[in-house]
């Protein structure tokens, strides 16, 4: 179990499933985390959550949209305690279709906070990052865009320009004592996957090796190690967190 004593954790999209789990996982770590996402509510039911363990918490609400909300949570952010040690990019959404049936709206809205949100977000807190000689940038990206699907085009893209993303900046910032990696998920039980694919969920996930889906809380183990010391040696790498699905 990494010490994430004195550290500063944003984990964005963290009201729920495996962004809320990394949230809680980092805080029983000993770090301070802001969580943030859309839902107010729910974001306070986190940090309660939290700190009812022990832990310390605040919400900052951010939707994502576009450069400015990203910009303007990475200064929302660095002004709560001068500081962001890890950065955890985990909004994303997902559709699923032909590419026919793609609209300009579901491009537009998945590559803005799968792909542009987390860019400027780093464009901001990183550089401060350096300036202490230290961080770590997480990014949850997906199986799917390690191999070929006929219905994930526009998400599977996305969260493969992210995967670049991570190998261009594990480039540009690992000589400034700043560490970059990819957490790529498979099917995961949340609330969500559960109420979008129903029994759907297990049947993907039946076809790992593992023969089964993921807990949010698996995936977020995966996080706090990279987010920890003992990772010190990984840099630019995607881990694929799928139980061997991304392997056939």
């Amino acid at each position: 179990m990494p010490d994430l004593t004195g550290r500063v954790a944003l984990v964005t999209g963290s009201t729920s499933g495996i962004g809320r789990a990394t949230a809680a996982r980092l805080a029983g770590d000993g770090a301070f985390v802001i969580v943030s996402g859309r839902d107010p509510e729910r974001g306070d039911s986190v940090v309660e959550a939290i700190t009812a363990n022990g832990g310390q918490a605040v919400f900052i609400g951010a939707d994502l949209a576009d450069a400015e909300s990203a910009i303007a949570l990475a200064t929302d952010s660095l002004a709560v305690k001068g500081q962001v040690d890890i950065l955890v990019n985990n909004a994303g959404i997902a559709v699923s279709g032909s590419t026919a049936e793609g609209t300009e709206n579901d491009f537009d809205a998945l590559y803005a906070l799968n792909v542009k949100a987390p860019y400027f977000l780093v464009g901001q807190i990183v550089p401060t990052m350096i300036e202490r000689g230290s961080g770590v940038v997480i990014n949850v990206s997906t199986m799917v865009a390690s191999f070929g699907s006929s219905s994930t085009a526009i998400y599977g893209s996305s969260k493969a320009a992210l995967n670049q993303l991570t190998r261009d900046w594990a480039v540009e910032f690992g000589p400034g004592g700043v560490r970059v990696n990819t957490v790529a998920p498979g099917p995961t039980r949340t609330e969500a996957t559960e109420r979008v694919m129903g029994p759907l969920l297990d049947k993907l996930a039946a076809r790992s090796p593992l023969g089964r889906p993921a807990t949010p809380d698996e995936v977020a183990a995966v996080v706090a190690f990279l987010a920890g010391d003992d990772a010190a040696m990984v840099h630019g790498q995607l881990i694929h967190v799928d139980g061997g699905r991304s392997i056939l």
